[in-house]
């Protein structure tokens, strides 16, 4: 039986998500709400749905896998990587793995507070901040093939979402940093991932909903 992924119709919180899943060959159904347009922004098509669930929290993305339901996404990630063994061999990577996971979402959280709230007043600042928060990625990375060390794990399925996303909202933002630059290009080359990226599957646009500043254009 195929797993269910359920988001809305972006790449938000659930694209590194189908990239795992892709990744590691997991069948499953891409399940995809649609918000309506402005000024309302009508989430009714989930909201109707979410109460009769059967989930603890209810929210998106859910996975369904048989019985099991699951929410937050990071949870999703781990649940899909432990069945690969994708959360980190040794317990040094294992640590890496737990550091990263929690400085990528701390990352991502303050990219959608400038996407969907005062994008014009906070735009300039962030983009002065962004070098040096990159920069701070980049040495953690190192010389080491992936994140964690000589084997990939589900955080940098994490972090190459993160890091793509900051290379459509400013193209030059990794020039400086061979490493990074390299780690994407390493995992775009990964062959059920570069499949994946030329399949009808993949979704480029949008990054963000309806409601956000940037991002929020089906290309």
């Amino acid at each position: 039986m195929s797993m269910k992924l359920a988001y809305w119709d972006i790449r938000g919180l659930a694209q590194p998500i189908r990239l795992l899943l892709e990744y590691t060959g997991t069948e499953y159904q891409d399940k995809l709400y649609s918000c309506g347009e402005a000024p309302n922004y009508d989430k009714s098509c989930w909201f109707d749905e979410k109460p009769n669930l059967g989930m603890d929290f209810p929210n998106l993305p859910y996975l369904e896998d048989g019985d099991r339901k699951i929410v937050q996404s990071n949870a999703i990630m781990r649940y899909i990587a432990r069945k690969h063994h994708l959360c980190g061999e040794t317990e040094d990577e294992v640590i890496r793995v737990d550091i990263l996971e929690n400085q990528a979402m701390d990352f991502r959280n303050g990219f959608v507070i400038l996407c969907y709230r005062d994008y014009d007043k906070m735009k300039s600042r962030y983009l002065n901040m962004l070098p040096g928060t990159l920069k701070q990625f980049s040495d953690f990375l190192g010389a080491r093939k992936w994140f964690a060390g000589d084997n990939i794990t589900f955080v940098d399925f994490l972090m190459y979402e993160l890091l793509d996303q900051h290379r459509m909202f400013e193209p030059k933002c990794l020039e400086d940093l061979k490493n990074l630059k390299n780690l994407m290009d390493r995992f775009e080359a990964l062959e059920k991932i570069a499949a994946y990226m030329k399949s009808s599957r993949f979704m480029a646009t949008p990054v963000n909903n309806k409601m956000a500043m940037w991002g929020n254009k089906k290309e």
